[in-house]
């Protein structure tokens, strides 16, 4: 057996240099990801003024002029994108025209809402599909894996927002346990852990609703990998030395099948990103992937793009921490020079 890998034996050279490259290789990444986008939003029809009339009513010729010139969209798409990007190297994500303030400001706010709601959702389906993975996967083929397997089928098969919806008839209108939507009590006037307390009791159904077909997916993975290594010749002979069936599950078989379930965890990321703007609009929570839905709506081009970019650094982060962690469970797995 390996030894148990430490980053702290690492060289801190090594280390930094091994951030370093990551850094620069997620350069060309933003940079696609904003083209792709600013190109996408340049394809369709109708702008951010077009938008805006369609919500204010009527204007005539020279108001709609006036207003493309002051929001900068009587100027060529190229210009456009050369203003955007040079305004963005020096930390100014652009004017928002659907919240008429700063961009940042818009992100900043509703960002946190939505980290939140992922990391709980995000942390609650791994952990809770991997040890029921671990359950089902500990003796392949037994009652309690055949249970959990057509579970998780069922649960997979469930759309995200028709569960949403299904929690919100069954515990907030019927039974009246939890609150129907938002992120918290509007005017509650509570403070400390008083709020802190009210922002759980809301998260409750939007993260049962975002992580229960997460769950279902991590179940599988973990299952279906121990299913593989209960066959590997190693399991032979760990069970010829004597040990128990508990401790060849625990430290053997489950640690080696729950590495493809942290590296799905990484690719997972993006996928919670994207949920998010269903759930958010279900329970109207007013978070990132919402913020998202509105600015495509509005048609409000540096926001989109600013909601873009956080979101491709987020998942790139998300994907760093995976690649640490699946250094510190795999000991042969090494950063490289």
């Amino acid at each position: 057996m390996f030894d148990r890998y430490k980053f702290s034996e690492v060289p801190l050279p090594l280390l930094a240099s091994f951030f370093l490259k990551r850094l620069i290789t997620t350069i060309p990444v933003l940079f696609i990801v904003l083209v792709g986008s600013f190109l996408l939003l340049e394809a369709a029809s109708g702008d951010a003024v077009d938008a805006y009339v369609a919500r204010s009513g009527a204007m005539d010729a020279e108001q709609i002029a006036q207003l493309r010139n002051e929001w900068g969209l009587d100027k060529g798409p190229v210009h456009r994108f050369e203003a955007y990007i040079s305004a963005l190297a020096h930390g100014d994500l652009g004017w928002s025209t659907a919240f008429e303030r700063p961009v940042t400001s818009v992100i900043a706010e509703r960002l946190p809402v939505t980290l939140l709601l992922m990391s709980i959702a995000t942390g609650s389906a791994f952990f809770a599909g991997s040890l029921l993975g671990v359950v089902a996967g500990a003796r392949p083929g037994s009652w309690r894996d055949r249970i959990l397997s057509t579970g998780s089928l069922a649960i997979y098969a469930v759309p995200g927002f028709w569960l949403g919806l299904v929690l919100i008839v069954i515990f907030a209108v019927d039974l009246r346990w939890l609150p129907i939507g938002g992120i918290e009590s509007i005017a509650s006037g509570k403070t400390g852990l008083a709020r802190l307390g009210d922002i759980a009791v809301h998260l409750v159904l939007p993260v049962s609703a975002l992580a229960m077909v997460y769950l279902a997916l991590y179940l599988r993975l973990m299952r279906d990998r121990m299913a593989e290594i209960w066959r590997d010749p190693f399991v032979k002979g760990l069970e010829a030395r004597g040990l128990t069936r508990r401790r060849i599950v625990w430290r053997h078989v489950a640690r080696n099948a729950i590495l493809p379930a942290i590296t799905m965890l990484g690719w997972q990321s993006a996928a919670m990103l994207g949920g998010s703007v269903v759930v958010e609009s279900v329970f109207s929570i007013p978070g990132f992937g919402r913020l998202a839905a509105e600015a495509v709506a509005r048609r409000d081009t540096p926001l989109l793009l600013g909601v873009l970019l956080c979101s491709a650094v987020t998942v790139i982060i998300a994907n760093l921490l995976v690649d640490l962690a699946y250094g510190k469970l795999d000991p042969r797995v090494r950063i490289s020079r």
